[in-house]
Protein backbone atom coordinates (compact mmCIF):
# COMPACT_ATOMS: atom_id res chain seq x y z
CA UNK A 1 0.00 0.00 0.00
CA UNK A 2 3.04 2.07 0.89
CA UNK A 3 4.35 1.79 -2.69
CA UNK A 4 0.80 2.99 -3.97
CA UNK A 5 1.08 6.01 -2.14
CA UNK A 6 4.75 6.83 -3.19
CA UNK A 7 3.35 6.37 -6.61
CA UNK A 8 0.58 9.31 -6.01
CA UNK A 9 3.37 11.30 -5.16
CA UNK A 10 5.36 10.44 -7.94
CA UNK A 11 2.16 11.52 -10.33
CA UNK A 12 2.42 14.75 -8.37
CA UNK A 13 5.86 15.51 -9.08
CA UNK A 14 6.04 14.61 -12.63
CA UNK A 15 2.86 17.25 -13.11
CA UNK A 16 4.85 19.86 -11.09
CA UNK A 17 7.85 19.29 -13.43
CA UNK A 18 5.57 19.53 -16.35
CA UNK A 19 4.08 23.22 -15.07
CA UNK A 20 7.10 24.71 -14.61
CA UNK A 21 8.69 23.30 -18.30
CA UNK A 22 5.62 24.46 -19.80
CA UNK A 23 5.87 27.53 -18.57
CA UNK A 24 9.61 28.40 -17.93
CA UNK A 25 9.84 31.39 -20.11
CA UNK A 26 6.79 33.18 -18.74
CA UNK A 27 7.86 35.88 -15.99
CA UNK A 28 7.50 35.48 -13.01
CA UNK A 29 5.57 38.41 -10.46
CA UNK A 30 6.99 40.75 -8.31
CA UNK A 31 6.51 40.67 -4.95
CA UNK A 32 3.98 42.84 -4.08
CA UNK A 33 4.10 45.63 -1.51
CA UNK A 34 1.27 47.07 1.06
CA UNK A 35 -1.14 48.85 -0.58
CA UNK A 36 -1.81 52.97 -0.41
CA UNK A 37 -5.21 53.22 -0.84
CA UNK A 38 -7.08 54.61 -2.59
CA UNK A 39 -5.29 52.35 -5.70
CA UNK A 40 -6.42 52.98 -9.92
CA UNK A 41 -6.95 49.72 -11.46
CA UNK A 42 -9.31 48.87 -14.29
CA UNK A 43 -12.76 47.42 -13.46
CA UNK A 44 -14.85 45.21 -15.74
CA UNK A 45 -18.40 44.70 -15.73
CA UNK A 46 -19.29 42.72 -12.58
CA UNK A 47 -16.29 44.22 -10.70
CA UNK A 48 -13.90 42.62 -13.02
CA UNK A 49 -10.20 43.16 -12.15
CA UNK A 50 -11.42 45.24 -9.14
CA UNK A 51 -8.90 44.89 -6.30
CA UNK A 52 -11.31 45.08 -2.60
CA UNK A 53 -8.37 43.67 -0.16
CA UNK A 54 -5.43 42.37 0.50
CA UNK A 55 -4.31 38.86 1.70
CA UNK A 56 -1.82 36.28 2.80
CA UNK A 57 -3.98 33.25 1.80
CA UNK A 58 -3.96 32.48 -1.38
CA UNK A 59 -2.69 33.50 -4.60
CA UNK A 60 -3.68 32.89 -8.07
CA UNK A 61 -1.25 33.62 -11.71
CA UNK A 62 -2.97 32.64 -14.34
CA UNK A 63 0.26 33.31 -16.88
CA UNK A 64 2.16 30.99 -14.46
CA UNK A 65 0.13 28.10 -13.67
CA UNK A 66 0.46 29.54 -10.24
CA UNK A 67 -1.98 28.15 -7.12
CA UNK A 68 -0.29 28.82 -3.74
CA UNK A 69 -1.94 28.80 -0.11
CA UNK A 70 0.09 31.01 2.47
CA UNK A 71 3.25 30.82 0.07
CA UNK A 72 3.13 26.82 -0.54
CA UNK A 73 3.06 26.25 -4.14
CA UNK A 74 -0.32 23.79 -4.45
CA UNK A 75 1.82 20.41 -5.73
CA UNK A 76 3.55 20.63 -2.82
CA UNK A 77 0.88 20.62 -0.24
CA UNK A 78 -0.89 18.13 -2.87
CA UNK A 79 1.96 15.73 -2.49
CA UNK A 80 3.89 16.70 0.93
CA UNK A 81 0.61 17.58 3.23
CA UNK A 82 -3.06 16.17 4.63
CA UNK A 83 -6.58 18.29 3.79
CA UNK A 84 -5.92 18.58 7.49
CA UNK A 85 -2.90 20.61 7.45
CA UNK A 86 -3.55 22.83 4.70
CA UNK A 87 -7.12 24.49 6.63
CA UNK A 88 -4.81 24.58 9.50
CA UNK A 89 -2.16 26.00 7.34
CA UNK A 90 -5.51 28.67 5.90
CA UNK A 91 -6.65 29.46 8.72
CA UNK A 92 -4.02 29.77 11.11
CA UNK A 93 -1.33 31.13 8.86
CA UNK A 94 1.58 28.35 9.46
CA UNK A 95 1.50 24.41 8.94
CA UNK A 96 0.35 22.75 12.22
CA UNK A 97 3.46 21.28 14.71
CA UNK A 98 2.80 17.62 15.74
CA UNK A 99 1.21 18.06 18.51
CA UNK A 100 -1.26 21.28 16.57
CA UNK A 101 -2.11 18.69 13.69
CA UNK A 102 -2.89 16.19 16.74
CA UNK A 103 -5.60 18.80 18.60
CA UNK A 104 -6.77 19.41 15.25
CA UNK A 105 -7.61 16.43 14.35
CA UNK A 106 -9.43 15.27 17.62
CA UNK A 107 -12.07 18.58 17.14
CA UNK A 108 -12.60 17.90 13.52
CA UNK A 109 -13.54 14.40 14.46
CA UNK A 110 -15.35 15.62 17.74
CA UNK A 111 -17.21 18.22 15.74
CA UNK A 112 -18.35 15.93 12.77
CA UNK A 113 -21.13 14.83 15.39
CA UNK A 114 -24.08 17.09 15.38
CA UNK A 115 -27.17 14.65 15.72
CA UNK A 116 -29.07 17.80 16.70
CA UNK A 117 -28.88 19.03 13.22
CA UNK A 118 -29.06 15.81 11.42
CA UNK A 119 -32.38 15.33 12.90
CA UNK A 120 -33.94 18.56 11.84
CA UNK A 121 -32.56 17.84 8.56
CA UNK A 122 -34.14 14.75 8.28
CA UNK A 123 -37.42 16.61 8.99
CA UNK A 124 -37.56 18.07 5.93
CA UNK A 125 -38.37 16.51 2.37
CA UNK A 126 -34.62 16.04 1.22
CA UNK A 127 -35.36 13.89 -1.63
CA UNK A 128 -37.83 16.22 -3.51
CA UNK A 129 -34.96 18.53 -2.90
CA UNK A 130 -31.54 19.42 -4.90
CA UNK A 131 -28.24 18.41 -3.08
CA UNK A 132 -27.05 21.96 -3.22
CA UNK A 133 -30.98 23.42 -1.62
CA UNK A 134 -30.27 20.87 0.69
CA UNK A 135 -26.86 21.69 1.80
CA UNK A 136 -27.96 25.54 2.13
CA UNK A 137 -30.71 23.81 4.83
CA UNK A 138 -27.74 21.68 6.78
CA UNK A 139 -25.77 25.30 6.93
CA UNK A 140 -28.65 27.41 8.43
CA UNK A 141 -29.78 24.37 10.69
CA UNK A 142 -25.92 24.21 12.32
CA UNK A 143 -26.39 27.69 12.68
CA UNK A 144 -29.45 27.83 14.62
CA UNK A 145 -28.14 25.19 16.49
CA UNK A 146 -24.85 25.71 17.01
CA UNK A 147 -24.70 29.46 17.70
CA UNK A 148 -26.81 31.75 19.43
CA UNK A 149 -27.75 34.29 16.92
CA UNK A 150 -31.12 33.56 16.59
CA UNK A 151 -32.01 33.69 20.22
CA UNK A 152 -34.70 36.09 21.50
CA UNK A 153 -32.06 38.38 23.33
CA UNK A 154 -30.76 41.80 22.75
CA UNK A 155 -27.63 42.31 21.43
CA UNK A 156 -24.87 44.78 23.03
CA UNK A 157 -23.09 47.26 20.83
CA UNK A 158 -25.69 47.62 18.32
CA UNK A 159 -25.38 51.95 17.69
CA UNK A 160 -22.05 51.05 17.39
CA UNK A 161 -22.10 48.07 14.89
CA UNK A 162 -24.83 50.63 12.99
CA UNK A 163 -22.87 53.27 12.65
CA UNK A 164 -20.25 51.77 10.94
CA UNK A 165 -22.55 50.98 7.56
CA UNK A 166 -21.01 52.99 4.85
CA UNK A 167 -24.53 53.77 3.93
CA UNK A 168 -24.87 56.67 6.13
CA UNK A 169 -22.22 58.79 3.90
CA UNK A 170 -23.28 59.79 0.44
CA UNK A 171 -22.41 57.06 -2.25
CA UNK A 172 -22.66 59.29 -5.13
CA UNK A 173 -20.32 61.68 -3.80
CA UNK A 174 -16.06 61.13 -4.68
CA UNK A 175 -14.29 58.53 -3.11
CA UNK A 176 -12.58 59.35 -0.02
CA UNK A 177 -10.37 56.19 -0.54
CA UNK A 178 -10.03 55.64 3.59
CA UNK A 179 -8.16 52.15 4.52
CA UNK A 180 -10.29 51.25 7.01
CA UNK A 181 -14.00 51.79 8.12
CA UNK A 182 -15.20 55.11 10.49
CA UNK A 183 -15.68 52.94 13.07
CA UNK A 184 -13.21 50.15 13.69
CA UNK A 185 -13.82 47.10 16.18
CA UNK A 186 -10.15 46.92 18.25
CA UNK A 187 -12.17 43.76 20.40
CA UNK A 188 -13.88 40.35 18.87
CA UNK A 189 -17.03 42.18 21.15
CA UNK A 190 -20.00 43.13 18.71
CA UNK A 191 -22.90 41.57 18.47
CA UNK A 192 -22.92 39.67 21.47
CA UNK A 193 -25.66 38.57 23.70
CA UNK A 194 -25.60 39.17 27.13
CA UNK A 195 -26.51 35.79 29.19
CA UNK A 196 -26.48 32.74 26.79
CA UNK A 197 -25.36 29.21 27.30
CA UNK A 198 -22.39 28.96 27.50
CA UNK A 199 -22.29 25.97 24.71
CA UNK A 200 -23.21 28.27 22.07
CA UNK A 201 -20.96 30.38 20.06
CA UNK A 202 -20.92 33.77 18.78
CA UNK A 203 -19.55 32.68 15.45
CA UNK A 204 -16.83 35.15 14.72
CA UNK A 205 -14.37 32.89 16.43
CA UNK A 206 -11.74 30.58 14.66
CA UNK A 207 -13.22 27.57 16.93
CA UNK A 208 -16.61 27.98 14.57
CA UNK A 209 -14.47 27.79 11.55
CA UNK A 210 -13.60 24.29 12.45
CA UNK A 211 -17.21 23.64 13.42
CA UNK A 212 -18.66 24.61 9.90
CA UNK A 213 -15.77 22.44 8.44
CA UNK A 214 -16.38 19.25 10.42
CA UNK A 215 -20.45 20.00 10.30
CA UNK A 216 -20.70 20.82 6.17
CA UNK A 217 -19.08 17.72 5.72
CA UNK A 218 -21.69 15.53 7.99
CA UNK A 219 -24.44 17.26 6.74
CA UNK A 220 -23.47 16.64 2.93
CA UNK A 221 -23.10 13.16 3.87
CA UNK A 222 -26.52 12.52 5.94
CA UNK A 223 -28.01 14.43 2.71
CA UNK A 224 -26.63 11.93 0.60
CA UNK A 225 -27.73 8.79 2.64
CA UNK A 226 -31.25 10.20 2.94
CA UNK A 227 -31.81 10.93 -0.34
CA UNK A 228 -30.01 7.21 -1.37
CA UNK A 229 -32.88 5.66 1.01
CA UNK A 230 -30.48 4.83 3.68
CA UNK A 231 -29.43 6.22 7.14
CA UNK A 232 -27.05 8.27 7.95
CA UNK A 233 -23.84 6.77 9.62
CA UNK A 234 -21.45 8.29 12.16
CA UNK A 235 -18.07 9.24 11.62
CA UNK A 236 -15.03 6.72 12.07
CA UNK A 237 -12.34 8.38 13.83
CA UNK A 238 -9.83 6.34 12.82
CA UNK A 239 -10.54 7.74 9.29
CA UNK A 240 -9.00 11.23 7.59
CA UNK A 241 -11.39 14.01 7.01
CA UNK A 242 -11.68 12.53 3.53
CA UNK A 243 -11.84 9.05 4.08
CA UNK A 244 -14.96 9.84 6.06
CA UNK A 245 -16.73 11.93 3.81
CA UNK A 246 -16.06 8.66 1.37
CA UNK A 247 -17.82 6.58 4.07
CA UNK A 248 -20.10 9.17 5.56
CA UNK A 249 -21.80 9.07 2.07
CA UNK A 250 -21.47 5.88 0.67
CA UNK A 251 -21.29 3.42 3.71
CA UNK A 252 -17.93 2.10 2.42
CA UNK A 253 -14.97 2.47 3.72
CA UNK A 254 -12.54 3.74 1.38
CA UNK A 255 -9.00 2.38 0.64
CA UNK A 256 -6.01 4.22 1.73
CA UNK A 257 -5.31 5.00 -2.12
CA UNK A 258 -9.21 6.22 -2.23
CA UNK A 259 -8.61 8.35 1.34
CA UNK A 260 -5.40 9.92 0.19
CA UNK A 261 -6.84 10.75 -3.44
CA UNK A 262 -9.82 12.60 -2.02
CA UNK A 263 -7.60 13.88 0.15
CA UNK A 264 -5.85 15.50 -2.62
CA UNK A 265 -9.21 16.70 -4.13
CA UNK A 266 -9.89 18.40 -1.24
CA UNK A 267 -6.25 20.62 -1.11
CA UNK A 268 -6.71 21.40 -4.63
CA UNK A 269 -10.54 23.16 -3.93
CA UNK A 270 -9.70 24.36 -0.37
CA UNK A 271 -9.03 28.32 -1.74
CA UNK A 272 -9.26 30.09 -4.99
CA UNK A 273 -8.73 33.61 -4.94
CA UNK A 274 -11.28 35.86 -5.18
CA UNK A 275 -14.10 33.63 -6.86
CA UNK A 276 -17.60 34.23 -6.60
CA UNK A 277 -18.68 32.25 -3.28
CA UNK A 278 -15.81 33.54 -1.63
CA UNK A 279 -16.71 37.28 -2.48
CA UNK A 280 -19.97 36.30 -1.64
CA UNK A 281 -18.90 35.30 2.04
CA UNK A 282 -16.94 38.59 2.44
CA UNK A 283 -19.71 40.62 1.31
CA UNK A 284 -21.87 38.94 3.92
CA UNK A 285 -19.34 38.78 6.71
CA UNK A 286 -18.35 42.76 6.60
CA UNK A 287 -21.75 43.51 8.05
CA UNK A 288 -20.98 41.86 10.83
CA UNK A 289 -23.66 39.04 10.60
CA UNK A 290 -21.63 35.98 11.22
CA UNK A 291 -19.57 33.32 10.17
CA UNK A 292 -22.26 30.55 9.69
CA UNK A 293 -24.50 32.85 7.48
CA UNK A 294 -21.45 33.80 5.39
CA UNK A 295 -20.51 30.82 4.69
CA UNK A 296 -24.29 30.10 3.85
CA UNK A 297 -24.41 32.86 1.44
CA UNK A 298 -21.07 30.90 -0.58
CA UNK A 299 -22.78 27.69 -0.74
CA UNK A 300 -25.79 29.84 -1.70
CA UNK A 301 -23.18 31.58 -4.45
CA UNK A 302 -21.86 28.01 -5.45
CA UNK A 303 -25.41 26.46 -6.63
CA UNK A 304 -25.32 28.95 -9.15
CA UNK A 305 -24.08 26.82 -12.91
CA UNK A 306 -22.14 29.89 -13.93
CA UNK A 307 -19.87 28.67 -10.71
CA UNK A 308 -20.55 25.36 -9.77
CA UNK A 309 -21.25 22.33 -11.23
CA UNK A 310 -18.86 22.50 -14.30
CA UNK A 311 -17.47 18.91 -12.85
CA UNK A 312 -20.75 17.45 -13.27
CA UNK A 313 -21.59 18.97 -16.76
CA UNK A 314 -18.21 17.78 -18.01
CA UNK A 315 -18.75 14.08 -16.55
CA UNK A 316 -22.10 14.16 -18.37
CA UNK A 317 -20.57 15.62 -21.81
CA UNK A 318 -17.95 12.91 -21.34
CA UNK A 319 -20.35 10.16 -21.19
CA UNK A 320 -22.47 11.62 -24.03
CA UNK A 321 -19.34 11.90 -26.51
CA UNK A 322 -18.51 7.71 -25.46
CA UNK A 323 -21.91 7.27 -26.38
CA UNK A 324 -21.83 8.73 -29.86
CA UNK A 325 -18.35 6.36 -30.51
CA UNK A 326 -17.27 9.51 -32.95
CA UNK A 327 -15.21 12.32 -30.85
CA UNK A 328 -14.19 13.95 -34.07
CA UNK A 329 -17.61 14.34 -35.24
CA UNK A 330 -19.23 15.60 -31.87
CA UNK A 331 -16.26 18.07 -31.58
CA UNK A 332 -16.51 19.65 -34.79
CA UNK A 333 -20.23 20.09 -34.53
CA UNK A 334 -19.84 21.67 -30.89
CA UNK A 335 -17.22 23.91 -32.90
CA UNK A 336 -19.71 24.95 -35.56
CA UNK A 337 -22.63 25.54 -33.23
CA UNK A 338 -20.29 27.52 -30.85
CA UNK A 339 -21.23 25.32 -27.75
CA UNK A 340 -19.35 25.24 -24.55
CA UNK A 341 -17.09 22.18 -24.23
CA UNK A 342 -17.34 21.85 -20.38
CA UNK A 343 -14.75 21.74 -18.34
CA UNK A 344 -12.30 23.56 -20.67
CA UNK A 345 -10.90 26.85 -20.44
CA UNK A 346 -11.00 29.25 -17.56
CA UNK A 347 -11.21 32.73 -16.93
CA UNK A 348 -7.94 33.19 -14.97
CA UNK A 349 -5.86 31.02 -16.31
CA UNK A 350 -4.13 31.20 -20.09
CA UNK A 351 -1.84 28.24 -19.06
CA UNK A 352 -2.74 24.51 -18.05
CA UNK A 353 -4.86 24.55 -15.25
CA UNK A 354 -2.15 23.55 -11.79
CA UNK A 355 -5.35 21.57 -10.39
CA UNK A 356 -5.81 19.96 -13.71
CA UNK A 357 -2.25 19.06 -14.20
CA UNK A 358 -2.76 16.53 -10.82
CA UNK A 359 -6.11 15.66 -11.08
CA UNK A 360 -5.86 14.51 -14.95
CA UNK A 361 -2.75 11.67 -14.09
CA UNK A 362 -4.54 11.04 -11.37
CA UNK A 363 -7.69 9.85 -12.88
CA UNK A 364 -5.64 8.02 -15.29
CA UNK A 365 -4.10 6.17 -11.69
CA UNK A 366 -8.09 5.38 -10.99
CA UNK A 367 -9.23 3.71 -13.86
CA UNK A 368 -6.37 1.45 -14.13
CA UNK A 369 -7.70 -0.51 -11.23
CA UNK A 370 -10.67 0.13 -12.78
CA UNK A 371 -10.98 -1.07 -16.33
CA UNK A 372 -15.16 -0.33 -16.21
CA UNK A 373 -13.82 3.66 -16.92
CA UNK A 374 -10.99 3.80 -18.96
CA UNK A 375 -13.24 4.29 -22.24
CA UNK A 376 -14.63 7.48 -20.20
CA UNK A 377 -10.68 8.30 -19.52
CA UNK A 378 -9.66 7.93 -23.00
CA UNK A 379 -12.30 9.64 -24.49
CA UNK A 380 -11.48 12.66 -21.95
CA UNK A 381 -7.81 12.35 -23.51
CA UNK A 382 -9.09 12.19 -26.89
CA UNK A 383 -10.97 15.32 -26.78
CA UNK A 384 -8.06 17.03 -24.38
CA UNK A 385 -5.58 16.23 -27.82
CA UNK A 386 -8.67 18.00 -30.23
CA UNK A 387 -8.74 20.99 -28.10
CA UNK A 388 -4.75 21.34 -27.47
CA UNK A 389 -4.21 20.57 -31.37
CA UNK A 390 -7.31 23.39 -32.50
CA UNK A 391 -7.67 25.77 -29.56
CA UNK A 392 -4.93 25.35 -27.37
CA UNK A 393 -1.95 27.32 -28.76
CA UNK A 394 -4.45 29.98 -30.07
CA UNK A 395 -7.23 30.76 -27.60
CA UNK A 396 -5.13 29.76 -24.57
CA UNK A 397 -7.91 26.92 -23.89
CA UNK A 398 -6.70 24.03 -21.42
CA UNK A 399 -8.30 21.73 -18.83
CA UNK A 400 -9.25 23.27 -15.94
CA UNK A 401 -10.16 21.62 -12.38
CA UNK A 402 -13.87 20.40 -13.33
CA UNK A 403 -12.57 18.45 -16.50
CA UNK A 404 -11.07 15.75 -14.97
CA UNK A 405 -12.15 15.86 -11.28
CA UNK A 406 -16.09 14.21 -12.21
CA UNK A 407 -13.83 11.12 -13.40
CA UNK A 408 -11.79 11.18 -10.42
CA UNK A 409 -14.85 11.26 -8.32
CA UNK A 410 -16.90 9.01 -10.29
CA UNK A 411 -14.48 6.13 -9.92
CA UNK A 412 -13.89 7.21 -6.25
CA UNK A 413 -18.21 6.58 -6.14
CA UNK A 414 -19.54 9.56 -5.63
CA UNK A 415 -23.07 10.10 -6.82
CA UNK A 416 -22.61 12.42 -9.91
CA UNK A 417 -25.36 15.02 -7.83
CA UNK A 418 -22.71 15.11 -4.86
CA UNK A 419 -19.76 16.27 -6.78
CA UNK A 420 -20.54 20.15 -6.37
CA UNK A 421 -21.31 19.39 -2.63
CA UNK A 422 -18.24 18.45 -1.98
CA UNK A 423 -16.58 21.46 -3.34
CA UNK A 424 -18.53 23.26 -0.72
CA UNK A 425 -16.90 21.00 1.76
CA UNK A 426 -13.57 21.32 0.82
CA UNK A 427 -13.93 25.25 0.07
CA UNK A 428 -14.96 25.93 3.52
CA UNK A 429 -11.47 26.03 4.27
CA UNK A 430 -10.99 28.94 2.40
CA UNK A 431 -14.20 30.89 2.88
CA UNK A 432 -13.82 30.62 6.53
CA UNK A 433 -10.14 31.73 6.78
CA UNK A 434 -10.69 34.33 4.10
CA UNK A 435 -13.26 35.69 6.80
CA UNK A 436 -11.29 36.11 9.50
CA UNK A 437 -8.82 37.67 7.85
CA UNK A 438 -10.94 40.20 6.10
CA UNK A 439 -12.80 41.15 9.67
CA UNK A 440 -9.64 41.92 11.04
CA UNK A 441 -9.59 45.33 9.19
CA UNK A 442 -13.30 45.16 8.19
CA UNK A 443 -15.07 47.68 6.07
CA UNK A 444 -18.32 46.98 4.66
CA UNK A 445 -18.28 46.24 0.99
CA UNK A 446 -20.31 48.98 -0.71
CA UNK A 447 -19.28 49.74 -4.62
CA UNK A 448 -21.55 51.95 -7.03
CA UNK A 449 -23.78 51.34 -9.77
CA UNK A 450 -23.80 53.96 -12.38
CA UNK A 451 -27.07 55.11 -12.97
CA UNK A 452 -28.10 55.87 -16.47
CA UNK A 453 -31.78 56.35 -16.21
CA UNK A 454 -34.08 59.82 -17.17
CA UNK A 455 -34.39 62.57 -14.73
CA UNK A 456 -37.20 65.12 -14.18
CA UNK A 457 -39.88 62.22 -15.24
CA UNK A 458 -43.42 63.46 -13.51
CA UNK A 459 -46.50 61.45 -13.19
CA UNK A 460 -49.41 62.23 -15.51
CA UNK A 461 -52.62 60.89 -14.52
CA UNK A 462 -55.15 59.72 -17.01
Amino acid sequence: MQNELNEISKIITEAEKNAKNDTFYEASPETESHLNWPVECTVGPGLEGAIACETNIGYVNGSKGWLVYRGYNIFDLCANATFEEVAFLLLNGELPSPSELSGFNRKLNDYKYIPDVQRLLMSFPLEEMSSMAALRLGVGLLRQKQTYRDKEKKYSNVPQAVASDDDSYAMESDLKGKSAATYEFSQQSYLKLKNVETDLLGSEDIESCYHLISGISTIAATIARIKSGHLPIEPDPDLSHAGNLIYMMTGRRPSTVEERIMDICFILHADHGMNASTFASLVVASTLSDIYSAVGAGVAALSGPLHGGANEKALLMLKEIEKSNNLKEWFQNALAEKRKIMGIGHRVYKVYDPRARILGPLAEYLVSKNPEMKSLFNTARALENEVNSTLGKEKKLFPNVDFYAGIVYHALGIPTEFFTPLFAVSRVAGWTSRILEYLKNNRIFRPRALYVGPYNKEIIKK
